[in-house]
This record gives C-alpha cells, structure tokens and sequence, in this order.
C-alpha cells in the first residue's frame, strides 16, 4: 500500500475529503519523523514502536569483487511490532 492508496482508503471509509486526510497523514508522518531524528522513541500502542539504532563502524565486502571496504558507523530507524499487530498477523483463518 503506498501513501496515496491509504490516503483514499481512509478518506473512502470515513467519508472524509481526501485533503483534509493528507494533512493529517502527512502531519503525523512528520511528527514521527521529527521525533526520530531527536533520538526519541515513538510508541503507537497495539501497532508498534519507531526508535533509532547506532550501527558501529565496521569493515564490509563489495560483493561484486570481494575487496573489503570501509562502512562508516550511522544511525538508523528500527520498528519493533505491538503485542496485537503481531498477535493479528499470526492468527490462523
């Protein structure tokens, strides 16, 4: 699903104009993004929780001609599932 599509579903579903939707979409995915270069954790109950890692430096392979190559150390987003998206996921049926 891409943003757009999501964008007309929830429109769709709840009889709301498409604009007013983006807004609010695009609102809560810069609050998110914002909130994640602070540092800080962002935690939607029963869907999941957004936190960055610090990956160290190390040394990689090109893997086209196995030379090793220098990675530099970053940061970078993880997302760890709720108890319920999960338990959703894996119920039979």
């Amino acid at each position: 699903m891409t943003r757009s599509d999501l964008i007309a579903r929830i429109a769709q579903r709840r009889g709301l104009y498409q604009r007013d939707v983006e807004r609010v979409v695009s609102a809560v995915f810069e609050e998110v993004t914002e909130a994640l270069a602070r540092g800080d954790r962002v935690e939607l109950r029963g869907f999941g929780a957004f936190s960055v890692k610090q990956r160290d430096s190390r040394t990689g392979r090109n893997p086209r001609t196995g030379e090793a190559v220098a990675v530099d150390a970053k940061v970078v987003p993880f997302f760890k599932t709720g108890k319920q998206l999960r338990e959703r996921l894996n119920t039979e049926g």
